[in-house]
């Protein structure tokens, strides 16, 4: 039930959240926390994530920040764990005919474990953090990193990382962090 709540909020957001017009739809599956430098917490949640994601033109407010597009993005775990929602900027840089890397920055809200009930030493406490990302705020930082490749005029095929973090910034106490690996497909609208 909780996909269903992460999802519903993003599309609810994507009617008034930017002016612009929607310039892509994403759909894919991401192996979900995923081992990348801090391997103690990757076992700790399964299952793949259903992600999908809207992407509008950059307004013209932010061609002197190399015109990134505002996005707002749904990722459902399928096993229970912890799905997220939320928004933020993509940039996009071709390299080559027909290729792209696109660096992101956005802020989501999770659904997952925040804290340990349990005092520190309580044997309980120590096999809740076994089996749980302790993630420290309900709202983290989401920074990406994609390798896109069109397939044609309107459609394209993404691999994408994301991690999640409050980086100590906006939280405070555990901050462990989630990493995810994927692929998606692309939509160009207004593509042929």
């Amino acid at each position: 039930m909780r996909v269903f709540y992460c999802l519903a909020a993003a599309a609810a957001m994507s009617g008034t959240a930017f002016a612009g017009p929607v310039d892509e739809l994403r759909l894919g599956v991401m192996a979900h926390n995923i081992c990348v430098n801090d391997c103690d917490n990757a076992n700790k949640e399964d299952g793949p994530n259903v992600n999908g994601e809207v992407v509008f033109a950059s307004p013209d407010f932010l061609s002197f920040a190399f015109s990134p597009r505002p996005f707002l993005m749904a990722s459902g775990n399928v096993a229970g764990n912890t799905s997220f929602a939320g928004g933020g900027f993509h940039w996009t840089f071709d390299f080559a005919d027909k290729w792209a890397i696109e660096p992101g920055l956005g802020y989501v809200f999770h659904d997952g474990t925040l804290e340990n009930p349990f005092p520190q030493g309580d044997p309980q406490g120590a096999a809740f953090a076994e089996e749980n990302v302790l993630l420290g705020s309900r709202d983290l930082f989401r920074t990406s990193l994609a390798l896109n490749r069109d397939v044609g005029d309107a459609w394209g095929v993404q691999i994408q990382y994301e991690h999640l973090s409050h980086g100590q910034i906006i939280g405070n106490g555990r901050n462990q962090g989630m990493d995810t690996l994927g692929v998606r497909v692309y939509w160009r609208l207004g593509g042929e």
